[in-house]
């Protein structure tokens, strides 16, 4: 008597799971949902140079628990490229963009980029949803007990060191920017990645912004402006090697594609504009108040 009543609450209790995936999947498939949660996705990953798949990721580990790791990689990478793409015409209109340094980063992103995604196709779920949330706990937590140094004195230790390149960029607003980076750090923390952009379908921002903002040395609204433009380039190869693989020949997944871009699009205008009124520290910590929401909610749901 007791083992059938175990099993029929396990039987309830898959059921009431299953219904709530269904309505959850319902709900995030209608074209309005897909196209404010592009939208809001556009505005706040290109506000804070990470390109949104931080967003977008959990949301459908959420709400298409039974997709793999490689298609929940395949949607958001293309939507983070939608986005990146929307973002860096903005942020090269505002002239933000240090194009120099970025190209050579992208460079550096596109062979890890391949190699992530063939590499989507041999995580197991549970361990990718692990491994994302841990890295993004850790990000955010860098963020937060990052102490203030000294920059002038960073920099005046930096430039008598090998591969030490210095920039000067003014933005449209006039305001000078002036740094300087290593370009051999830069390079070797783009391979990095650009193999766990595709492999996690992040894009990479909420990895290249610190970096590059606390590594680099690079100030906090060049750094969001060329993360971007970097990310543009690598998530835009990342989709080629999906599309080539046939990951977006399903109607449904297309259709999620489109509608979720359409949003993406007019976001990152968006989210780009709020990025000259808004000062670098709030930035920061925004980004790793994100971090930290996103890595709890899936971690938790691997506890349970």
């Amino acid at each position: 008597m007791c083992n059938l009543e175990n099993e029929s609450l396990k039987v309830l209790s898959l059921n009431r799971i299953s219904i709530h995936n269904i309505i959850q999947q319902v709900i995030f498939d209608n074209f309005a949902v897909l196209l404010l949660t592009g939208f809001i996705i556009g505005t706040v990953g290109t506000l804070i140079g990470a390109g949104g798949g931080f967003i977008l990721v959990p949301l459908l580990l959420i709400t298409h628990p039974q997709w793999s790791p490689e298609m929940v990689t395949a949607v958001s990478i293309v939507i983070v490229a939608a986005n990146a793409i929307s973002g860096s015409v903005a942020y090269g209109r505002s002239g933000r963009i240090d194009f120099r340094a970025g190209l050579l980063f992208a460079f550096f992103t596109i062979p890890g980029s391949v190699l992530g995604v063939y590499s989507t196709k041999y995580i197991p779920h549970h361990i990718f949803n692990i491994i994302f949330g841990i890295l993004l706990l850790f990000l955010s937590a860098f963020l937060i007990i990052k102490r203030k140094e000294d920059d002038l004195l960073q920099q005046e230790d930096e430039e008598k060191k090998k591969g030490q390149r210095s920039a000067v960029i003014t933005d449209k607003e006039n305001t000078v920017y002036r740094y300087s980076y290593n370009v051999y750090a830069g390079s070797a923390i783009s391979v990095i990645v650009g193999y766990l952009s595709p492999l996690l379908g992040i894009g990479g921002g909420i990895i290249h912004v610190p970096a590059m903002v606390h590594w680099l040395r690079f100030p906090v609204h060049v750094a969001t402006a060329t993360s971007h433009f970097i990310l543009a380039i690598m998530a835009t190869v990342s989709v080629l090697v999906h599309a080539l693989q046939g990951n977006y020949d399903d109607p449904y997944i297309l259709r999620m594609v489109v509608w979720l871009c359409v949003g993406v699009i007019s976001g990152a205008q968006l989210g780009a504009l709020l990025s000259h009124k808004i000062k670098g520290t709030v930035i920061v910590k925004a980004l790793a108040a994100c971090l930290a929401i996103v890595a709890i909610r899936l971690l938790w749901g691997v506890m349970n």
